[in-house]
């Protein structure tokens, strides 16, 4: 059951990692509202893909808070995580999809594992999240048979499967030529559409998180080092921000 309470539906306040001497996360705190795209781009090895980590539980903080949809992750036993994870959809940057699934099992998955939808139920279900992303006509086919592009739509709808509140995006055009990878944030701004979900994306492409994020945050040796619209980043005098945007836009 979707809980309409709260405006924000991820809240984290003063959020420390490390990895032995290198502090990846320097108490940053960041708020995305329901229905709310961020995106979060920084210099690779800045601290992007550990906060999706963080957010979904795959890591521990070393301090600091993670409220999921009014619950706090960091307190959380191994059960009552998977209940909010199934209100988090996640795509992993190479898409991680099964080998020896055919893109049709793959979508399936998560509805047969969590779900008590009957055969046929399942089926129409993965049907239409494949429709929504384009990927209906390759239901037979397996991950090394479509492109990477391809790949990434797969991992999406697999992603939706569970009808999830929030979806964490790892890097989702890296890999796909500029066509592709345009087609991806399109399909991303369909969705937010359509489905109304919080989104968190990690992303190294500027012009792509402008045309589908509502915010952007710019990490910069563990901390925040702007957040703002495109235009209000692109103006910064600051000149990590300047700097990185201007390699961004080349």
């Amino acid at each position: 059951m979707k809980d309409e309470g709260s405006e924000f539906l991820i809240r984290i306040a003063d959020l420390q990692k490390a990895f032995g001497r290198q502090k990846v996360l320097n108490g940053i705190s960041l708020e995305v509202k329901r229905g709310e795209t961020v995106a979060v781009l920084g210099r690779s090895g800045g601290g992007k893909s550990v906060l999706l980590k963080l957010i979904i539980g795959l890591q521990a903080p070393d301090g600091g808070s993670i409220q999921v949809a009014a619950k706090e992750i960091t307190k959380l036993d191994q059960d009552q995580l998977n209940e909010v994870r199934k209100r988090i959809g996640f795509l992993f940057q190479q898409a991680a999809l099964y080998d020896s699934l055919t893109v049709e099992d793959n979508v399936a998955f998560p509805l047969s594992r969590h779900t008590k939808m009957s055969n046929d139920e399942r089926s129409n279900r993965v049907h239409e999240l494949l429709a929504d992303v384009g990927m209906d006509r390759d239901l037979g086919k397996m991950p090394s048979e479509i492109s990477g592009g391809m790949q990434k739509r797969v991992g999406l709808a697999r992603a939706l499967a569970l009808d999830p509140e929030i979806l964490l995006f790892d890097e989702p055009t890296a890999g796909l030529d500029p066509i592709t990878a345009a087609e991806i944030g399109d399909l991303i701004v369909k969705l937010k559409r359509k489905r109304k979900m919080s989104a968190v994306v990690v992303t190294h492409d500027v012009h792509g998180a402008n045309a589908y994020s509502d915010r952007m945050v710019l990490l910069h040796e563990g901390s925040i080092a702007a957040e703002g619209t495109f235009d209000d980043l692109q103006g910064s005098q600051d000149e990590f921000v300047k700097q990185f945007f201007s390699y961004g836009s080349r």
